[in-house]
């Protein structure tokens, strides 16, 4: 039905020769073998393939007899699929046989599958431009769906009824966005008017499932366009909700201003456009009374939408950690010597200011504070932001002090004296100790004897 562009002819790595070789090697027992998806897609927009997908009319079984049950992993077997273990350089390849799908009423997986044919098989898949297959030995296109014409259109189009799909996995919808936005192709009307009907209902999507699409998008050069349509198709209020509520004036200032960030960034991580994303989420001020332990502080609504999402713990102290510093940047040639120093020395503090000063071209205000600490960070010596401690706790004990809450306090104001240039060897910081240490603090008993 058409063939693969020359220049793509050419097999260049060993993930893409070893799914020529599961291929031959099916065909050679007589089996129909394409590959089929994504990776045909990519072969067609000349873009490298990230995995080769083999469909076949071979049986799972006859998959498993064919490649040795050494060779084979039966992951998928109950839906047709097989991985063929390829070399370490290669690794595996999904085998799956053609299938139709039964019902879908759990929003993604079908209550049962049939085998069936190449044609059968592409009118259950998600997209007319994921619905084609390819014969990497006669480089032959072999397309059902109208997967080329959209593709030379640049259009994402849901195959079939784009109700029905989308209702079988509501993942979908957030899929289609990243192909249009990924790919910069327009999303098909009616796929566009089915997924904004149906955006509530991808409440039913998990959590961790929803998570993976929102950080594909947020890698993508064009995450701003991502998240863009998100908003558009009401998605964005139940992937993050309450983040951008109803449009008025103030919400839509706020939103220029979110993507306009998103635009800016440059190579960022998912971290740092996750947190530009929610630059502008407010954070409770997390101050506790004395007598209270510090377990009874609130979270910040930043870490409870990454809790949400089903955040690693080190992705979530990494997002609110950037949100909920942004001030201290704006605020650096204002701050004492010892602030301003431990800001400076913190982990993070290349994307902090890559984020503010994101944040401030887009609103077109100043960016003198974030040149200010990136001129401190290029003239100021590490050794300097942040030299060693002088002393530690056991200094303390050994004082005669009773290790306890006000440990933390004293050492925190022998720090900042230490970076303010006051005291700079461990003897004036065991005077300084002696001069910090409370009236009533408990002293250490006694050694037995002395």
């Amino acid at each position: 039905m058409g063939r693969m562009p020359s220049e793509m002819s050419t097999p260049t790595d060993p993930k893409r020769m070893f799914a020529i070789e599961v291929v031959k090697r099916l065909q050679d027992a007589d089996f129909q073998a394409l590959w089929a998806g994504g990776c045909v897609r990519d072969l067609l927009l000349q873009r490298d393939a990230q995995d080769y997908d083999v469909a076949t009319n071979a049986t799972p079984d006859e998959v498993v007899q064919l490649f040795g049950r050494r060779r084979t992993q039966t992951v998928g077997a109950s839906f047709g699929v097989i991985l063929v273990m390829g070399p370490r350089k290669a690794g595996p390849v999904e085998v799956a046989t053609f299938r139709s799908d039964g019902e879908y009423r759990d929003g993604r997986h079908p209550e049962h599958v049939e085998f069936t044919s190449a044609e059968h098989d592409a009118q259950r898949r998600d997209f007319t431009i994921n619905g084609m297959f390819f014969d990497p030995l006669t480089e032959q296109v072999t397309d059902f769906v109208g997967g080329q014409r959209d593709l030379d259109n640049k259009v994402v189009r849901a195959i079939g009824i784009p109700g029905d799909r989308m209702r079988e996995d509501k993942l979908r919808m957030l899929r289609a966005v990243r192909f249009a936005a990924t790919l910069e192709f327009e999303l098909e009307q009616l796929t566009f008017d089915a997924i904004r009907d149906m955006a509530t209902e991808l409440r039913e999507v998990s959590a961790e499932r929803v998570s993976q699409e929102l950080q594909k998008m947020l890698l993508s050069p064009n995450r701003a366009r991502a998240i863009q349509l998100c908003r558009e198709l009401g998605l964005i209020d139940h992937m993050l909700p309450g983040v951008f509520p109803a449009a008025d004036a103030d919400q839509d200032q706020l939103w220029e201003t979110t993507r306009g960030m998103l635009e800016r960034l440059e190579n960022p991580t998912f971290e740092t456009s996750m947190a530009c994303l929610l630059h502008q989420v407010d954070q409770p001020k997390q101050v506790a009374a004395a007598n209270k332990k510090p377990s009874s502080r609130k979270r910040s609504r930043v870490t409870e939408l990454c809790h949400e999402l089903r955040l690693s713990n080190q992705q979530t102290a990494t997002i609110d950690w950037l949100v909920g510093n942004q001030q201290r940047v704006l605020t650096g040639p204002d701050l004492p010597q010892a602030a301003l120093f431990r800001l400076l020395s913190e982990p993070l503090i290349d994307p902090l200011l890559d984020l503010v000063d994101v944040g401030c071209r887009t609103r077109q205000e100043s960016t003198k504070s974030v040149e200010y600490c990136r001129d401190i960070l290029r003239e100021t010596p590490p050794e300097v932001r942040n030299p060693a401690a002088l002393i530690g706790g056991n200094d303390l004990i050994k004082m005669g002090l009773r290790p306890g809450k006000h440990f933390k306090d004293m050492l925190d104001k022998i720090r900042d004296a230490q970076l303010a240039g006051h005291i700079s060897t461990p003897t004036e910081a065991l005077d300084l100790a002696r001069q910090l240490q409370p009236q009533s603090s408990p002293k250490s008993p006694s050694p037995p004897g002395s």
